[in-house]
């Protein structure tokens, strides 16, 4: 199945790289390999390793990347194991990182992958096919409690306890399969007249499992603090995200590189002797253009934020 995915900010992620053509660059979410494609191109004996979770997006980058091959490594693996991935190629340093952390048109626009609230599948959501927890295994064994956690922190959903409630009981008679399954217990606990018109009711639950089911939150801080420990002088680490959760954790780790000070509050001066590690050069995360919005809705939410190397 041909492998499609709609590139987002994809000239202001690869301008602020400052893309050396010798240098060594990590994708850490291949996706659609736009972003890949665009690095690659100015890498003379340089070298790309591109990162992906999805076998898809591996075996449809083969054939987008093809002929840059020389310059590039495809990596089967969770951006998380950056470090242990780049030992194994030998590689001790690099010069620029880059991820992308939204799910993949691919992954919403294929039904049979359960992400799309908007077609009927069974319930999956792994971004890697080879997890073991799916989005069945979430909406159908975790506890009424496990439920309400997820949807609240996850999706901010005001309706959590209803959702959890309406899902626990639903589930109780016979298993949740479907999307669609799971679509009618969310609209069932969320009143007609509380919905709102512009988004769809089972949108933030939706966002939650897929959050849970692919670990994606708890992995941000600590592949952005591996990239940035083995990352050489003036490198950029550069980072779009699409929703308040992944940004707020983006914008600390940021914040910690560049205002490393342990010192406790009380503390008049600083004792601790810490360096600042990165300068950000996004003083505002950069935002999609009203065009590239109107080309690609999805677009909307991104957020590109960055930061140099010292």
């Amino acid at each position: 199945m041909e492998f499609k995915h709609v590139t987002v900010l994809l000239n202001e992620a690869v301008d602020i790289l400052d893309i050396k053509p010798e240098g060594i660059y990590v994708d850490g979410t291949l996706g659609g390999a736009g972003h890949s494609l665009e690095i690659v191109k100015k890498l003379t004996s340089g070298k790309l390793i591109c990162f992906d979770q999805d076998i898809n997006a591996i075996s449809a980058a083969k054939e987008k990347l093809k002929d840059f091959m020389d310059k590039t490594i495809l990596v089967h693996s969770n951006f998380e194991n950056l470090r242990e991935e780049l030992n194994k190629l030998g590689i001790e340093s690099i010069d620029g990182f880059l991820v992308d952390l939204g799910v993949s048109s691919h992954q919403l626009d294929v039904p049979e992958r359960g992400f799309s609230y908007m077609q009927d599948a069974p319930l999956d959501m792994r971004m890697d096919n080879n997890a073991e927890l799916s989005a069945y295994d979430v909406v159908n064994t975790y506890s009424e409690a496990e439920l309400k956690r997820v949807i609240k922190d996850y999706g901010e959903e005001n309706w959590s306890a209803r959702i959890a409630k309406l899902i626990v009981e639903r589930r109780a008679t016979m298993p949740i399969r479907t999307t669609f399954e799971l679509v009618d217990a969310i609209k069932a606990a969320i009143p007609k007249k509380m919905r709102d018109e512009n988004q769809h009711p089972a949108k933030r639950t939706f966002q939650a499992i897929r959050i849970e089911v692919n670990r994606e939150l708890d992995v941000i801080e600590k592949t952005l603090l591996a990239a940035v420990e083995m990352m050489n002088e003036g490198g950029v680490l550069a980072v779009i995200t699409f929703h308040s959760l992944e940004d707020r954790i983006v914008k600390n780790v940021f914040k910690k590189l560049q205002y490393s000070c342990t010192c406790p509050p009380e503390f008049p001066v600083c004792i601790c002797n810490s360096k600042q590690i990165v300068e950000i050069i996004t003083r505002k995360p950069i935002l999609p253009s009203e065009n590239e919005v109107e080309m690609n809705p999805r677009s909307r939410s991104a957020k590109l934020r960055a930061a140099r190397k010292l």
